[in-house]
């Protein structure tokens, strides 16, 4: 069974105007599907090459220029990061030919693989990110319509009616797609190998990690923190560890594009701002199970309730634009007084704000980081509140209350 991806068209765009494609993202989003079917409806079928066996790795490794003659363009090669040298050998080769899109890579850590790439493959390669699936690519809707934006989703054509159980159901099964499927496995025992097979694997290609028990606390901690300020600080401490060792361990789960760490945005608006990012699990099923949280209804009726539906809106509206080829241009903003709105998008010289808000009845109380923000002098496009609702409706001439299902 295969599900249709957003990003498959942009993959197209991008091989006909660069010589090579790199798609990058977490283990298990799908790379390695997509790329093979996208490659094999092609005429001539792409060869495809995985680095994750031995062979090809050792390979691509040890003599790079016959592995490219063993595995001639048009060729995929998946998981690249394990053979970097493997990259200048590819720049030659491409150099010898104006043909674009000979060359497909696929890879998993982002911070050491883009450093590579950049050196070797500046002004040759596009660079593709994949995420796990969008409720929109789960129900077929993934070549439908625009990345989100509050004053395009109050017209749409209604959504599928999303409930505190459904959306829940989502929020604990996480995007992977082999979650997906009619056949798909326990969740417990996914996630825990997962943590096991991908996650301490990866991290320790990264860093050096010795203290698996602790760095498997640092994980929960940091799960336990979804959509709060990150304090560094604070963090090593839960976890037992020195802050180096934590900040260390951090960048790594975002190299393994794990988390996301949502920056504050300035511009001058205002004078008292809070510096520090907020942090998200690109997954929200693995935060649900390091965490804690087994079943929807768990996970609805506790305490993370909140911070865990913000963290699934903020991954849903990300795939929404890095899914259709562009960056997600969000930030959110904070004073020191307190005053926040959850998210906003910057686009044509406007903030467009969006709220998150796990209510079925919102109303003033929802809007007022909004007006703050306004009232700082922020130049704002239309705004909504994400929430439960069954249908948008109008909270005030420029915010709406929008279903989450209108971003999914």
């Amino acid at each position: 069974m295969y599900i249709t991806r957003a990003i498959e068209g942009h993959i197209e765009a991008a091989s006909r105007a660069f010589k090579v494609v790199l798609i990058t993202g977490a283990r298990q989003v799908g790379k390695t599907t997509l790329v093979r079917h996208v490659g094999e409806r092609r005429s001539p079928p792409r060869t495809y090459v995985s680095l994750d066996e031995f062979g090809p790795r050792a390979a691509a490794s040890e003599d790079p220029e016959l592995f490219l003659q063993r595995f001639p363009p048009p060729v995929t090669v998946d998981e690249v990061q394990h053979a970097p040298d493997l990259l200048r050998s590819i720049k030659a080769l491409v150099d010898r030919s104006d043909e674009n899109g000979r060359i497909w890579l696929t890879g998993s850590q982002s911070f050491p693989l883009m450093t590579a790439v950049s050196e070797s493959l500046a002004g040759r390669v596009a660079v593709v990110r994949l995420l796990g699936l969008s409720w929109s690519e789960e129900r077929g809707g993934a070549a439908e319509g625009t990345p989100f934006r509050p004053d395009r989703a109050a017209g749409a054509a209604p959504p599928a009616a999303l409930d505190l159980e459904r959306t829940f159901a989502r929020v604990v099964r996480g995007g992977y797609p082999r979650l997906a499927h009619p056949d798909a496995p326990d969740l417990e025992m996914f996630y825990g190998s997962y943590v096991q097979t991908y996650i301490e694997r990866d991290v320790r290609a990264l860093v050096d990690v010795v203290n698996l028990a602790g760095f498997r606390r640092f994980l929960r901690a940091a799960a336990a923190r979804v959509g709060g300020l990150l304090n560094i600080s604070d963090l090593a401490r839960d976890a037992g560890v020195a802050v180096s060792t934590a900040r260390e361990w951090l960048h790594a789960l975002e190299a393994t594009h794990q988390v996301l760490l949502l920056q504050p945005y300035f511009e001058n608006i205002g004078k008292r701002q809070i510096k520090a990012p907020k942090l998200y699990f690109v997954d929200t099923g693995l935060a649900c199970y390091l965490a804690g949280w087994r079943s929807a209804r768990t996970a609805a009726a506790g305490a993370m309730a909140g911070a865990l539906f913000e963290n699934h809106v903020v991954i849903e509206i990300a795939k929404s634009w890095l899914h259709r080829g562009r960056e997600a241009p969000i930030w959110y903003w904070r004073d020191k007084e307190k005053r926040e709105v959850d998210l906003l998008l910057a686009e044509d010289g406007l903030l467009f704000p969006i709220e998150i808000k796990l209510t079925a009845s919102p109303g003033a109380a929802e809007r007022r980081g909004i007006e703050a923000l306004r009232r700082a002098g922020a130049r704002l496009g239309h705004g909504c509140v994400v929430c439960l609702v069954a249908s948008a409706f109008p909270l005030s001439a420029d915010v709406d209350a929008l279903p989450v299902g209108a971003v999914l």
